[in-house]
């Protein structure tokens, strides 16, 4: 089974995906090539994206049963001791995220003490 998400590209490189995939929501494309056209057609998404992100999931013969390839994406896969895992960037300076979260102002104390329950 092979699963293609297209994000933010070309029509035209969605119309080349249905050939040999079935488009089941836009930019969501499954089907079961073969690895060499899976290949190809990889090839092709990473040429013709663009701007556009892509995602790429194919079952394999391996410890999960899938594997997958990114194009354009912030979120990478990572190989941990044989184990494939999305890393994340954080998306907050490191400065914000060691400070606690202030209180937003104009609340009445009437409202910050239900809302604590104190």
């Amino acid at each position: 089974m092979t699963v293609i998400v297209l994000t933010n590209c070309p029509v035209g490189l969605r119309g080349f995906l249905t050939r040999w995939l079935l488009e089941i929501s836009s930019g969501v494309f499954v089907g079961n090539p073969s690895a060499r056209i899976r290949d190809v057609l990889w090839a092709e998404v990473q040429q013709y994206a663009g701007e556009g992100r892509a995602l790429l999931a194919h079952t394999t013969n391996n410890e999960q049963g899938f594997t997958f390839r990114t194009h354009d994406h912030a979120w990478h896969p990572l190989d941990y001791e044989g184990v494939t895992l999305i890393h994340r960037p954080d998306t907050k300076p490191s400065s914000e995220a060691s400070q606690p979260a202030a209180e937003p102002s104009g609340w009445s104390k009437a409202s910050k003490r239900r809302r604590y329950g104190r």
